[in-house]
């Protein structure tokens, strides 16, 4: 089939640009050029700016593809024009969007009829994730334009773009430093694997009964704060030094009744892929920023501490067929190879001041 990915540079755009090839697709990218990336052999890119409407006219106005696969839309204007271009010359528009768009839920797992959330917590990230949405189903419903919305939750593989994640959790440890955990420990969490999702998105291409439908996508297990710390340092070869912190403590800091000091912020917060928060400032807001990297944690605007969030998958296994195929510990191992074969266990450029008057605080 031919195929558009618009992004492919990075992370789940590269692992599904690497799926398409690996089964034989005519691949072309489209991306703005500043990321250095291996492409497989055969697979065409194109530099231009996607908010450039006469770049995007002066590269599509003639051509056609089977599927066109967005990874990177974050505004409403940025599927507005792709729908535009695309409408009638693409047999599938796959849009990847976010758990940050769903309300927080005593139910779970999280469906994909369950509520959205659209209210004063939500940030600008998932609101626009929302935006877009409702756009390409009012193009399917008036048009047919053949659209489908993943929702992808936390994901974890090689080339993360968000260090604040594994990465940050294997620096830790094989540098002994003290891993916090909230609470006793036992909130829920969830992930999948990148390579995993490209071969559900592969998979998805082309099927008529997904048009106007959105699936949930991430991996088949759930893991507790203290068994993600367990596998890895597992993995890692390392013994934990766990410090666990008082529930009362947690919700001191999280509502904001009790301050620390500003040091260990994010290194990628000022990406919207972080989905830090916009409409909320001050430092409250980035307090849960901070305590929700100590083990990784959704769209803590939306979800307290102590929630957890997960995902069910059950819609795409009936009407794709797909069901993961990677468990967390295959995935913290295929993670942790590749951060060890890139040298990144002194390099990763964390500030552990936050944590460290954490700790002090607990011990």
């Amino acid at each position: 089939m031919k195929v558009l990915v618009i992004g492919g540079s990075q992370f789940n755009g590269y692992s599904l640009v690497q799926e398409l090839a690996r089964r034989g697709h005519d691949t072309t990218v489209l991306n703005r050029g500043r990321t250095e990336t291996s492409l497989p052999e055969g697979v065409q890119r194109l530099v231009g700016d996607r908010t450039d409407a006469e770049r995007m006219r002066e590269l599509f106005a003639r051509s056609e593809y089977d599927a066109v696969y967005d990874t990177c839309a974050y505004h409403p204007a940025d599927v507005e024009m792709m729908s535009g271009l695309f409408g009638g010359r693409t047999g599938h528009y796959v849009f990847l969007s976010s758990v940050a768009i769903y309300a927080p839920s005593r139910i779970l797992p999280i469906a994909e009829d369950f509520p959205d959330d659209r209210s004063d917590q939500q940030n600008e990230y998932g609101l626009h994730k929302l935006l877009c949405e409702d756009h390409l189903l009012e193009a399917h419903r008036d048009r047919g334009f053949p659209a489908t919305t993943v929702v992808l939750h936390m994901v974890m593989g090689p080339r993360n773009i968000l260090p604040d994640r594994e990465q940050r959790m294997f620096v830790r440890l094989l540098t002994d430093r003290p891993v916090l955990i909230l609470g006793d420990g036992t909130t829920l969490g969830q992930v999948g694997h990148v390579d995993d999702q490209a071969v559900a998105l592969c998979e998805l291409m082309g099927r008529r009964e997904t048009f106007g439908q959105r699936y949930n996508l991430t991996g088949g297990e759930y893991f507790t704060d203290e068994g993600y710390v367990d596998v890895l340092a597992d993995v890692t070869g390392r013994e934990a030094d766990k410090v666990f912190v008082p529930a009362e403590l947690v919700d001191e800091l999280w509502d904001g009744r009790r301050e620390l000091g500003t040091g260990g912020g994010s290194t990628a917060h000022i990406d919207i892929r972080s989905s830090e928060p916009s409409r909320q400032a001050g430092t409250a807001m980035r307090t849960r920023y901070q305590l929700a990297n100590l083990v990784q944690k959704t769209q803590p605007n939306l979800h307290r501490w102590n929630a957890s969030v997960l995902l069910d998958t059950d819609k795409l296994a009936r009407d794709v067929g797909w069901r993961p195929a990677i468990g967390f510990r295959a995935a913290v191992q295929n993670t942790f190879e590749w951060f060890e074969g890139e040298g990144q266990e002194r390099t990763g450029p964390f500030d552990f001041g936050f944590e460290d008057e954490l700790v002090r605080l607990c011990r």
